[in-house]
């Protein structure tokens, strides 16, 4: 198990009353929009632990006593949640974009678990430091992608810029097909911000996003 930095207090983690319940013990931060794609919702997620709260994502909006800050890539760091203070977690390879906003405590560059709950699964290709992470709440396995996978009116999207590396992008995607989850969290949505799903609805769906990809490239 690897750990990305030293914490020592992990005490006062209660999520604020204002954020809105997901399913038990995750909550979503008051929406966002996006100033370059308007219909586009973010949202931060507090996820509640007996070992530390943990923030995933960042917005103006989030709040809450956190322990930790994970960001899925550097475009978040526009977005600094103001409410929150709490060390900021990134992928090595979005680290330097990130620090030209937010200060952050440590980088990571491969896979691993915090605590026995919390995966950090780096999926470039959005981005070179994008990553997912997937929390086992104890009663469901929820899926954080970022904009690797987004939603719009329900149905799963990928995110490909000018700038995203296509090959590491269908390589990740790949990657996340064969996780077991039943919830996605994506940053980004229009319409529904969250789905519920299952291992062959999970497959069927990112299955079709490489062969889009794969069509369009």
């Amino acid at each position: 198990m690897e750990t990305a930095g030293a914490v020592s207090d992990r005490v006062g983690m209660t999520p604020l009353a204002q954020m809105e319940t997901v399913i038990p013990r995750l909550y979503a931060s008051e929406p966002e929009s996006l100033p370059f794609a308007p219909d586009l919702r973010i949202r931060a997620f507090l996820l509640e632990r007996a070992a530390g709260n943990l923030l995933v994502y960042s917005t103006t909006t989030a709040s809450g006593d956190v322990w930790r800050q994970y960001l899925n890539h550097r475009h978040e760091a526009g977005f600094a949640a103001r409410a929150v203070h709490a060390p900021v977690f990134v992928h090595a390879g979005d680290r330097a974009a990130v620090e030209a906003t937010l200060p952050v405590r440590a980088a990571f560059s491969r896979r691993h678990m915090l605590d026995d709950d919390f995966e950090v699964i780096p999926t470039p290709g959005h981005t070179p430091g994008a990553t997912a992470y997937l929390w086992d709440s104890g009663e469901h396995r929820v899926l954080f992608t970022g904009d690797t996978i987004m939603l719009r009116d329900g149905e799963w999207r990928a995110a490909v810029l000018g700038s995203s590396d296509r090959g590491a992008y269908l390589e990740s995607l790949a990657l996340l097909r064969e996780l077991d989850f039943d919830v996605l969290v994506p940053w980004a949505a229009a319409g529904p911000y969250y789905a519920l799903t299952d291992a062959d609805d999970a497959r069927r769906r990112i299955g079709a996003l490489i062969d889009r990809i794969w069509s369009d490239g």
